[in-house]
Protein backbone atom coordinates (compact mmCIF):
# COMPACT_ATOMS: atom_id res chain seq x y z
CA UNK A 1 0.00 0.00 0.00
CA UNK A 2 1.18 3.76 -1.10
CA UNK A 3 -1.01 6.70 -0.54
CA UNK A 4 -0.91 7.57 -4.56
CA UNK A 5 1.27 10.53 -3.81
CA UNK A 6 3.37 11.53 -7.75
CA UNK A 7 6.43 9.84 -6.28
CA UNK A 8 4.86 6.37 -5.77
CA UNK A 9 3.19 6.93 -8.91
CA UNK A 10 5.96 6.79 -11.50
CA UNK A 11 6.64 4.89 -14.64
CA UNK A 12 9.60 3.11 -13.14
CA UNK A 13 7.01 2.37 -9.64
CA UNK A 14 4.31 0.99 -11.46
CA UNK A 15 6.53 -1.49 -13.65
CA UNK A 16 8.47 -2.83 -10.57
CA UNK A 17 5.10 -3.54 -9.18
CA UNK A 18 4.05 -4.74 -12.29
CA UNK A 19 6.76 -6.98 -12.50
CA UNK A 20 6.42 -8.43 -8.99
CA UNK A 21 3.03 -8.90 -9.10
CA UNK A 22 1.83 -6.62 -6.54
CA UNK A 23 -1.16 -5.01 -6.83
CA UNK A 24 -1.51 -1.46 -5.84
CA UNK A 25 -4.56 -0.21 -3.55
CA UNK A 26 -6.80 2.68 -4.27
CA UNK A 27 -5.37 4.99 -1.33
CA UNK A 28 -5.85 8.52 -1.18
CA UNK A 29 -3.03 10.88 -1.50
CA UNK A 30 -2.20 12.86 1.49
CA UNK A 31 -4.07 10.97 3.95
CA UNK A 32 -2.68 11.38 7.19
CA UNK A 33 -6.36 9.88 8.66
CA UNK A 34 -5.39 7.14 6.92
CA UNK A 35 -1.62 6.61 7.81
CA UNK A 36 -1.32 6.22 11.82
CA UNK A 37 2.83 6.53 10.74
CA UNK A 38 2.40 9.98 10.57
CA UNK A 39 1.59 10.55 13.83
CA UNK A 40 4.82 8.53 14.84
CA UNK A 41 6.68 10.69 12.27
CA UNK A 42 5.43 13.54 14.43
CA UNK A 43 5.99 12.17 17.55
CA UNK A 44 9.73 11.56 16.55
CA UNK A 45 10.37 15.19 14.94
CA UNK A 46 8.91 16.45 18.33
CA UNK A 47 10.97 14.36 20.23
CA UNK A 48 14.45 15.77 18.24
CA UNK A 49 13.19 18.99 18.51
CA UNK A 50 13.66 19.05 22.06
CA UNK A 51 17.09 17.46 21.86
CA UNK A 52 19.86 19.79 23.71
CA UNK A 53 22.00 19.91 21.88
CA UNK A 54 20.39 19.25 18.42
CA UNK A 55 21.74 16.72 16.16
CA UNK A 56 24.22 18.74 14.35
CA UNK A 57 25.44 15.63 11.74
CA UNK A 58 23.52 13.12 9.81
CA UNK A 59 25.37 10.33 12.15
CA UNK A 60 24.25 11.73 15.10
CA UNK A 61 20.24 12.56 13.65
CA UNK A 62 20.09 8.59 13.14
CA UNK A 63 21.80 7.97 16.16
CA UNK A 64 18.89 10.48 17.59
CA UNK A 65 16.27 9.17 15.81
CA UNK A 66 16.88 5.77 16.88
CA UNK A 67 16.93 6.04 19.87
CA UNK A 68 13.68 8.06 20.13
CA UNK A 69 11.86 5.31 18.15
CA UNK A 70 13.54 2.41 20.77
CA UNK A 71 11.62 4.84 23.31
CA UNK A 72 7.97 4.99 21.98
CA UNK A 73 5.62 4.26 24.07
CA UNK A 74 4.05 0.83 22.63
CA UNK A 75 0.78 2.10 23.87
CA UNK A 76 0.85 4.78 21.92
CA UNK A 77 1.79 2.70 18.95
CA UNK A 78 -1.44 -0.02 20.25
CA UNK A 79 -3.27 3.03 20.11
CA UNK A 80 -2.65 3.89 16.85
CA UNK A 81 -3.45 -0.06 15.78
CA UNK A 82 -6.42 0.19 17.31
CA UNK A 83 -7.97 3.17 16.44
CA UNK A 84 -8.11 2.16 12.50
CA UNK A 85 -11.81 1.41 12.92
CA UNK A 86 -13.09 4.20 13.84
CA UNK A 87 -10.55 6.17 11.38
CA UNK A 88 -11.92 4.57 8.88
CA UNK A 89 -15.22 5.02 9.73
CA UNK A 90 -14.99 9.08 10.16
CA UNK A 91 -13.23 9.21 6.84
CA UNK A 92 -16.27 7.59 5.07
CA UNK A 93 -18.82 9.27 7.07
CA UNK A 94 -17.19 12.98 5.95
CA UNK A 95 -17.01 11.46 2.44
CA UNK A 96 -13.11 11.74 2.29
CA UNK A 97 -12.74 15.00 3.87
CA UNK A 98 -10.24 16.14 6.23
CA UNK A 99 -11.15 14.14 9.87
CA UNK A 100 -10.56 14.67 13.61
CA UNK A 101 -7.35 12.01 13.37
Amino acid sequence: MDDNARPHTALLVDEFLESEDIRRMDWPARSPDLNPIEHVWDALGRAIATRNPPPRTIQEMKTALLNEWDHLPQEMINCLISSMKSRCKACISVRGEHTPY
